[in-house]
């Protein structure tokens, strides 16, 4: 499973690390995405969703309807 989040699309970026001896080696660096699983009252469901923790604040401040609009609006499946 690829490490992005339904929301914010936030995705792995890339970079190097970089030894004492200066050495650069590739690595990664993943964003903090997490399963929440929230009612959806419109649909009488749930829906689970992966979002990164900017996700989940901001869905705490726009509300679950808003959010899975912006998600459908973008051609995702929720």
């Amino acid at each position: 499973m690829s490490a992005h989040c339904q929301l914010t699309g936030r995705r792995p970026r890339f970079g190097n690390s970089i030894s004492h001896s200066h050495v650069r080696t590739s690595r990664r660096f993943d964003p903090n995405v997490q399963h929440k699983r929230y009612w959806l009252p419109s649909e009488g469901r749930y829906v689970r969703l992966t979002l990164s923790a900017k996700g989940i604040k901001t869905i705490d401040a726009i509300g679950i309807e808003r959010a899975v609009a912006r998600i459908r609006a973008r051609g995702e499946r929720v």
